[in-house]
């Protein structure tokens, strides 16, 4: 976000009441895994009141955090992991080959 967009002026001791998106972004994360303290999650509530692309980027957040829980997520395994990046590879080798 653009240094103009950030919103500027409103502070209690000295510290700033409002986050800029980016800053936002990473409370987000923070907090997803409990690291975040109140202090950063209140300024993030606050700049959520404002802003509707970090809410949904939070949504989005929220949303990822309940799939990756699900006890029904399967993963690759290494071998297939493996195995798909050595098909991606000669893949792209022929089609470089062709081109």
């Amino acid at each position: 976000m653009s240094d103009k967009k950030r919103k500027k002026g409103l502070s209690v001791s000295g510290t700033s009441v409002f986050l800029s998106c980016d800053e936002a972004n990473h409370v987000c994360d923070k907090s997803q895994y409990k690291e975040s303290t109140l202090l950063e999650k209140i300024k993030l509530n606050i700049h959520l009141l404002f802003c509707s692309a970090c809410r949904k980027y939070t949504k989005n957040n929220v949303n990822l955090t309940k799939v990756l829980q699900d006890k029904n997520v399967s993963y690759m395994k290494e071998n297939e992991v493996t195995d798909l990046e050595k098909e991606f590879k000669e893949q792209l080798k022929e089609f470089s080959d062709k081109n």
